[in-house]
């Protein structure tokens, strides 16, 4: 047998309650879900079949879970049993079939066909009277046939046929498929005009039967004179004549049933009415005299344009054509061109712009001259109560008057009539009588002759329609209406309109006809008669209209009456009842108590419970008992009677729950009753479950169910035979009946005492320990306390101490006043009101050590910097310390006002009795508050008393605020801003700084000024007139400038004008001359135009005549003047302020020969690079001159190519301009009678040159940097950007420098550290270069320790102390000392980390061990590393013997021997290569001896390790030179110098300051390098001799000339600078010249010299860039083979040092030696000062020596 449930409501789970899950665990509402399986199937409307029934599925009670599909919420339908009986044989009987269907395509869809019977019957299917096709989309089940992806195919007519052995039975239904509906509007976007027609088309698809509605804005569209809907299906909208209100989107709406499909389209209307926006003035024109008018005009949707003349279209042929078009803005355009116009063209022209929305037009009259005479007038109808206007259209030109007779009388006679000057008669509000007739038009075209025409004025009057009111009409009437005319001339045709379409008699209406009355006549009135009603009536003068609208009136009627129903308690319930009719029916319910009969009816009151629904049926939302009784539903509209129906509404009563506890208790091991109380519908069945099991009495005997009746309630109750710990749960009784169930929840609490709690140590500490604890069933009643107990572990229970009735509520304790390290046992119990548990759980537990009791002591405090302070102090007390001290907690927080007081902590490890921490990242210039506690193993102890101290100041951080400026006059602004920040100020404020500059036209700033004050604001005054100006403001502290604020901008105002800056006058012609003028210097504004002025002396006019021109030309043309008559010209510039200064006056008097002469100026033209430039030359004559340019005089210089280009005017355009062509640039104008020239000089600004960067000074933290500006490419410097970096990084960091500024110091840097720095200059182009990289390092090194120094100050047993004072910071503070330690043999390192340098303690050695020791000591320049062994001592103090090597003697040998042959072979390498080098310095030296006495008495210089040598001539050296100089020298300019040999001094150790060259390579690379050649100069000044500069291809030097060395002789050594030709011809290369290195080699060259190779030298002062602060002995070198031995730095480049004379025997050896000067005299060069006595190399005093370089 089968069984189904139905249950159709949203998304269905169906749940069974009385037996095990039919298919898994879920819970749902304290129920079992049931899912298909094997005998349980849920179909797809929700439907619950149950096949092969069994006796248990009776146990159960089922019940549908609903669930929303959006909002997610669940309800439970009642529960239905199922009763089982023994199966009997039987025909099929269908249980759940189906009628019909309807589903769109795609869907899937389950045909229901159940059924039961004994034996199971077979199912088979058919379709339109056939078996079903094989499809796979078709899928049998048992509870019917599905069927997937529904498509058109598929509907039909399906059977469903049952049968078994005793019977068959069949179920028939209809399936019908549809297309989802599809909808698309066109157009999706319309824009046009007002008065245009709009037709909005809606094409749909898919289902049949439809509906279609229009929408406009979200409301539904109402037809009206404008908006119609046609077509079958209403799918056309159409607006006539739309107006503005009839924008906004537009919905096409489609419905069938449950399906909607839509589209919109968006309709803007616009006012298109056309509108003339250009036009024509009248004109007079010559007969054959060509003549063109244009019309333009704008609307939407573009107009057309017609034209007329004197009324009448002109028609296009060969004298009169006309043109039309669009542009791209919608404006239309249209030209009238008459070719060859005779007198009849002439006349007023009119033209028309139409489009569908209206018209406009204009009209203006053309005269062609010839004999006037008037056009043939047509006569005229004119409309009564009307304005008419009748035109006299006169031809020719000239004429006197035009008059207007009517019967021989002068016109206007009356205030109706107007005469205008163009002849048009206006006649306002026609009178037929009065205005009729004949009217005559006289054109007066010479005295006493006159000319006329005559036209005939008929007068037509409008009909007029008398008012009518259609009355009140209901359906059935019968309606007369009268449409009458009372006055209009005949003939009178009259129509009517019913919604703008025309009736036509039929279908019950009826229209009559009368020459001047029509009447409409209905029947019988209908529905269908409703709408509006025009009636019209027109004749020849005009049409009028009347409209009216019918309304028909229906009486109520019932589309839904009540009928008797039933209503559930507790549910809701609806009253059926629905009404129509016109005006809607209102609806009122009453009712009436009692099931008698009604006696009396009473209004239902209208409550949140009770409504009346849209459709009138009265919603009961809860249904209750006094609800009961009749209803009646009565409906009026006032129309007709009203009409009422009643009906009865029972009231039935579900099953109830109306007593039950909700809360009991028990006590373990007794017994317990539970009551239920239910009442409803008999017959009630009551049920017990106990969670989710139904309670069964005859299988678990410790349950008894009892039941009785109590009048209308039943009794129903449980017993518990005892209560046990499991019966904690919720009992429900659940009372049921056909008309509902409910059900009661208790909630059984058993009572029993707790168990015992899990206790647990959280903590433990050397006095005390916490515990908590961990109550897990408290025996269902409240724990009312807690007992704790403890004891010695070594005790007995009878010893203990306790803490008693703790709380309930607390869960941990502390127990206190406990011993260090002691061991102790611990239990607890708790307590409910029933009883004490269990003791729980033994613990035992040990306690720890104490903290210190005391604080440090000695605390300081001293301020390093604006962020930091160093802290020292000392150990607490011994006594107080209870351990041993492992660290320290610093704590420090400011105490400024608005700080949040708190503590900042920072930790740090033990090293000794003394300890020193600095506080570093502090707040500028802010107190501090600091305290120090120390900690040990067991935790920290007492803080010490707080000290504060103060960071020392420091610039402010942010600029000041709200920084304005504000131009007062000309040349006068007031800078105003706030105080930044007081947390930013970083001190004491000082004041302020203002920091303004100028910015002028062509991108140059002016001079940087700046202005100190105290106060917020500061004047400005003295500024240049209407200029921009960059303006900053910062705060200074006693530590220095703080921040600029961001840069703000302010013009100043403007002001006169200065004069033009130059002005000329040329004669043009015999009657003219031109004057042209170059701007003003000082515009002082923006030039609104030039006023020139013209005066003649000898005219005897006082005033000159003025002309004016626009501000762009600068030249202006005089004519009308008198030949041979001078005139004084002058010009005066206008801004908005007024004219300014004039210029200066020039004289110039007209030629009757007009030579060539340039108007434009010459003088200096500036640009930037890479742009377009054009030189003007314009030039006047006659014969118009010719033009030449010339480029500083180059003979065959090419003109025009792709990069020149000379315009028509003379200008010369020079494209994309470069540095090459900047020069001198000569225009020359020239024709018959002469020629004139200007010179322009074209200055091309190119970026800056390439400074060159060294370094002046280091430090431990800063290095200092100088530098020499390059060439600034033809524009002043705006600043330097200076970048820098580590050495091994590439993050580099930009610092902008102000371009006043020729050294910069770098602050703040690592110690010890190697940095990369590079610098590049910007000017108004862009930036230049980027300098070469050079490297500098700050003073340190890395630490290391000190032999001497004894590293272990005391070793026990387990202890040992290390002294660390030995460790040398190497300029650098050291950071970190890092100890790692070990016993010897052992892999595992224990490290040891510290910040102090005195004592540090290694604790918990192994007594009686060797250890192994190895430091590493950290600053910013470096790690330096120590290591060495030592071992403790044994317990009893003694010492222990060395560990020997258990591998024998011979591996310490073998060791020894692997570590000491590299050194070895290192050794001497280094050793050898000494050997060699100076073995060559010594070959070196013997051959230049050799070949200076071979070369006697020519001289001999010795490029450095080169062997060339250049000989010079005794004519070439004694060339004249300047008179004034007393030093002779000569240069020697040799790249072999540099670039062939190594430097003469070892350069390893010392790091280049101009060198970027890595310093691994130094010594090994300096072959490859390739710098620039440089030279070096080397003077001997004498009294007698002058300097000599010797040119690059000199030859000998004669030996009268020889340099004597005598005691007050001085020698100076002087470098010559490389000055770059030209960007194009810069040298890329690794590296700069190296000063100090050039320096040594000049040095070398002296010592070579014969003159002072016996002399003995002293070097006084050097500067070479070494990074080191290392400063090495002024001494005394005799024949030192290199430049070692320097001193501190001074000055960039500078070596001093000084040479004592020869032996008197070796003072005659080196006469003729020649000495290098510089060649190249046309830079600046830089030099060496000379100091000291003896032979001093040096620049300045006496001794002066130009340098060169390339």
């Amino acid at each position: 047998m089968a069984v189904v449930f139905v249950c159709t409501l949203l998304e269905c789970f169906w749940a069974s309650s009385g037996a095990t899950p039919l298919s898994n665990n879920q819970t749902f509402s304290s129920l079992l879900l049931v899912s298909p399986e094997n005998r349980f199937f849920i179909t797809f409307y929700g439907g619950l079949y149950i096949s092969d029934v069994q006796k248990e599925d009776a146990l159960s009670t089922y019940r549908c879970i609903t669930k929303h599909k959006y909002s997610g919420e669940t309800r439970q339908s009642n529960g239905a049993r199922l009763s089982v009986s023994d199966p009997a044989e039987s025909i099929p009987t269908i249980l759940d079939g189906f009628q019909s269907r309807e589903l769109k395509a795609g869907q899937l869809v389950e045909l229901p066909c159940i059924a039961s019977g004994y034996p199971n019957p077979a199912i088979r299917w058919i379709k339109d009277g056939r078996p079903l096709p094989a499809d796979s989309r078709w899928t049998k089940r048992i509870t019917g046939l599905t069927i997937s992806d529904l498509r058109g195919e598929d509907s039909g007519t399906y059977i469903c046929e049952v049968t078994n052995t005793f019977g068959s039975a069949e179920v028939t239904g209809t399936l019908t498929v549809i297309d989802p509906l599809h909808v698309s509007l066109t157009p999706k976007k319309l824009k046009t005009g007002i008065g245009s027609t709009v037709i909005l088309s809606c094409a749909l698809s898919g289902s049949p039967e439809y509906a279609l509605r229009w929408y406009r804005n979200t409301d539904l569209v109402v037809l009206d004179n404008y908006i119609s809907i046609r077509g079958i299906s209403n799918e056309t909208l159409l607006i006539t004549a739309a107006q503005k209100s009839h924008s906004g989107a537009y919905q096409c709406f489609a419905t069938r049933k449950a399906q909607t499909a839509q589209d919109f389209s968006i309709i803007a209307l616009e006012d298109g009415t056309p509108r003339i926006v250009s036009s024509f003035s009248e004109k007079v024109v010559n007969p054959g005299e060509q003549f063109s008018l244009m019309c333009a005009a704008k609307g939407a949707p573009p107009p057309t344009v017609t034209w007329a003349l004197d009324d009448e279209p002109i028609q296009r042929d060969n004298g009169h054509r006309t043109n039309q078009y669009t542009m791209s803005d919608g404006t239309t355009v249209s030209h009238m061109n008459v070719t060859s116009p005779q007198i009849k063209d002439g006349g007023v022209y009119r033209c028309t712009a139409r489009n569908s929305v209206g018209s406009a037009e204009y009209q203006a009259r053309i005269n062609v001259r010839g004999p006037p005479s008037i056009r043939a007038m047509k006569n005229i109808t004119a409309v009564a109560g009307r304005d008419t206007f009748i035109n006299c259209r006169v031809i020719g030109y000239p004429y006197y008057s035009i008059k207007w007779y009517k019967d021989a009388l002068l016109l206007p006679d009356n205030h109706r009539q107007v005469v205008f000057e163009n002849g048009t008669l206006k006649l306002m509000d026609v009178q037929k009588g009065m205005d009729e007739g004949e009217y005559l038009c006289s054109v007066l075209i010479q005295p006493q002759l006159s000319i006329s025409q005559s036209v005939h004025v008929t007068v037509k009057v409008p009909p007029l329609i008398q008012p009518f009111e259609f009355p009140p009409a209901s359906i059935g009437q019968l309606l007369y209406i009268p449409c009458v005319v009372s006055s209009g001339d005949m003939p009178i045709r009259i129509t009517w309109r019913k919604d703008g379409q025309v009736i036509i008699s039929g279908s019950g209406v009826t229209i009559e006809s009368k020459e001047f009355m029509s009447s409409l006549q209905i029947s019988s009135v209908s529905l269908k008669h409703n709408g509006n009603y025009t009636c019209i009536a027109s004749n020849a003068a005009a049409t009028v209209s009347r409209e009216r609208q019918l309304i028909v009136r229906v009486p109520p009627r019932f589309v839904v009456q009540p009928n008797n129903q039933d209503g559930i308690y507790g549910k809701a319930g609806v009253l059926n009842c629905s009404v129509d009719g016109y005006p809607p029916p209102k609806v009122m319910w009453k009712h009436a108590k009692g099931s008698g009969n009604p006696q009396q009816y009473h209004p239902v009151p209208l409550t949140g419970r009770i409504q009346i629904l849209p459709n009138s049926s009265l919603l009961i939302r809860h249904v209750l008992e006094e609800d009961i009784g009749y209803y009646l539903c009565q409906a009026s509209n006032g129309v007709g009677t009203d009409i009422s129906k009643s009906m009865f509404l029972t009231v039935k009563i579900p099953a109830m729950i109306t007593s039950h506890p909700n809360t009991t208790i028990a006590i373990k091991g007794q017994m317990k009753e539970l009551n239920c109380t239910a009442r409803g519908e008999r017959p009630i069945i009551i049920r017990w479950e106990k969670g989710d099991t139904v309670i069964d009495p005859d299988r678990n005997m410790r349950y008894a169910i009892s039941t009785k009746d109590n009048g209308d309630e039943v009794i129903s109750t449980l017993k518990l035979k005892p209560a046990d710990r499991g019966d904690s749960v919720f009992f429900s009784c659940h009372a049921i009946n056909s008309y509902g169930e409910d059900r009661g929840l208790i909630q059984l609490t058993v009572q029993e005492p707790p168990d015992p709690p899990e206790l647990e140590i959280r903590e433990v500490k050397a006095r005390s320990m916490n515990l908590r604890w961990t109550q897990r069933f408290d025996g269902n009643s409240i724990i009312t306390g807690f007992d704790i107990e403890y004891k010695n572990k070594s005790d007995s229970w009878d010893f203990k101490q306790s803490t008693r009735n703790i709380s309930p509520t607390i869960n941990q304790a502390n127990i206190v006043d406990l011993h260090p390290a002691s061991v102790y046992s611990i239990r607890m119990y708790s307590f409910n009101k029933i009883g004490r548990s269990e003791p729980s759980k033994e613990l035992t537990i040990s306690t720890e050590e104490a903290a210190p009791d005391g604080p440090p002591m000695d605390v300081t405090l001293q301020p390093i910097t604006s962020q930091s302070i160093q802290v020292t102090w000392k150990a607490p007390k011994k006594e107080l310390q209870n351990g041993v001290i492992r660290g320290y907690q610093i704590g420090y927080r400011e105490n400024s006002p608005g700080s949040n007081g708190q503590y900042s902590i920072v930790e740090m490890k033990a090293t000794g009795d003394s300890e020193v921490y600095t506080l570093d990242n502090l707040k500028k210039f802010a107190q501090y508050g600091v305290v120090v506690q120390a900690f040990n193993r067991a935790g920290t102890g007492p803080s010490s008393s707080e000290i504060n101290a103060t960071t020392l100041e420091d610039v402010p951080s942010q600029p000041p605020e709200n920084v304005r400026a504000l131009s007062i006059t000309s040349d006068v602004a007031v800078i105003s801003w706030s105080e930044p920040p007081r947390s930013t100020l970083n001190g004491v404020l000082k004041g302020y700084r203002v920091i303004f500059w100028s910015l002028y036209m062509d991108g140059e700033w002016g001079e940087m000024q700046n202005i100190t004050t105290t106060r917020e604001r500061v004047e400005l005054r003295g500024m240049e007139k209407f200029t921009n100006y960059s303006v900053q403001v910062l705060a200074y502290t006693q530590a220095g400038d703080g921040v600029r604020s961001s840069v703000l901008y302010i013009q100043t105002k403007e002001d006169i004008p200065g004069p033009p800056a130059r002005i000329k006058a040329v004669p043009s012609s015999a009657s003219s001359v031109v004057v042209s003028w170059l701007p003003p210097t000082k515009p002082n504004g923006i030039i609104r135009k030039y006023t020139i002025f013209c005066s003649s002396p000898g005219s005897g006019q006082p005033a000159p005549s003025e002309y004016e021109t626009s501000p762009e030309q600068l030249f202006y043309r005089i004519a009308h003047l008198n030949r041979g008559q001078q005139y004084m010209l002058w010009v005066a510039a206008v801004t908005s302020a007024g004219r300014g200064n004039i210029s200066e006056k020039v004289t110039i008097e007209p030629a009757g020969k007009a030579p060539a002469k340039i108007i434009s100026f010459g003088g200096t033209v500036t640009t930037p690079w890479m742009k377009d430039v054009r030189l003007p030359c314009n030039s006047v004559g006659e014969p118009a001159p010719a033009i030449k340019w010339t480029k500083d005089r180059e003979a065959g210089w090419r003109l025009v190519d792709g990069h020149r280009l000379i315009q028509a005017n003379g200008t010369l355009v020079l494209r994309s301009v470069k540095a090459e062509d900047s020069g001198y640039y000569t225009c020359t104008a020239t024709n018959t009678w002469g020629f004139d020239t200007i010179i322009i000089n074209l200055l091309v600004q190119v970026p800056p040159d390439q400074p060159r960067l060294t370094v002046s000074k280091t430090s431990a933290s800063s290095i200092t940097l100088a530098w020499i500006p390059g060439d600034n490419g033809g524009s002043s410097i705006r600043g330097f950007v200076l970048q820098y970096s580590v050495d091994n990084s590439e993050e580099w960091k930009d610092v902008f420098i102000s371009s006043s500024e020729r050294a910069f110091q770098l602050d703040s840097l690592k110690c010890g550290t190697w940095y990369k720095v590079k610098l590049a200059a910007k000017n108004s182009v862009g930036a230049g270069r980027i300098s070469e990289i050079i490297e500098a390092k700050t003073h340190g090194r890395e630490p290391s320790f000190s032999k001497d120094q004894h590293l272990f100050t005391h070793i026990n047993s387990t202890h040992a102390r290390l002294n660390l004072q030995g460790w040398s910071s190497g300029g650098c503070p050291i950071m970190a000392i890092v100890l790692e330690y070990r016993p010897k043999g052992n892999w595992v390192w224990q490290s040891l980390k510290t910040n102090n340098s005195n004592e540090v303690f290694l604790t918990e050695l192994r007594e009686a061990t060797w250890y192994e020791l190895r430091m590493k000591a950290c600053n910013s320049a470096g790690c330096g590393n120590e290591t060495t062994q030592f071992a403790t001592l044994d317990y009893d103090g003694s010492t222990i013997p060395p560990i020997k090597s258990a591998q024998g003697e011979g591996d310490d040998v073998k060791k020894l021997f692997t570590i000491a042959c590299p050194v070895i072979l290192a050794t001497l390498g280094v050793a050898l290569l000494f050997i060699i080098r100076k073995k060559r310095k010594e070959k070196r030296l013997k051959r230049l001896r050799g070949e200076l006495s071979e070369l006697s008495p020519q001289t001999v210089l010795l490029a450095g390790d080169d062997k060339a040598t250049i000989p010079v001539t005794d004519t070439e050296f004694s060339q004249a030179v300047n008179p004034q100089s007393f030093c002779t020298g000569v240069s020697l300019h040799h790249p072999a110098l540099i670039q062939n040999t190594g430097p003469l001094i070892d350069m390893s150790d010392i790091r280049p300051g101009t060198n970027p060259v890595s310093r691994k390579s130094v010594k090994s690379a300096h072959s490859t390098r390739n710098r620039y050649s440089s030279q070096w100069t080397l003077t001997k000044c004498q009294a007698s001799t002058p300097a000599r500069t010797l040119t690059s291809d000199w030859r000998t030097v004669g030996s009268q000339h020889g340099i004597m060395v005598t005691e007050s002789d001085s020698y100076s050594a002087s470098l010559s600078q490389d000055t770059d030709k030209g960007r194009n011809s810069m040298v890329s290369t690794e590296s700069a010249s190296s000063t100090y290195e050039e320096l040594a080699r000049a040095y070398e060259h002296a010592k070579l010299e014969e003159q002072l190779q016996h002399a003995k030298f002293e070097i006084t002062e050097c500067f070479i860039s070494d990074s080191s602060s290392d400063q090495m002995t002024t001494g005394t070198n005799e024949n030192a083979d290199s430049m070692t031995s320097m001193s501190t730095p001074s000055e960039p480049g500078i070596c001093r040092f000084t040479a004592s004379p020869p032996k008197p025997q070796d003072s005659d050896r080196g006469k003729n030696v020649a000495v290098p000067i510089p060649h190249r005299a046309n830079k600046k060069k830089r030099g060496l000062r000379a100091i000291g006595t003896g032979e001093t190399f040096g620049m300045g005093g006496a001794c002066t020596g130009e340098m060169g370089s390339t």
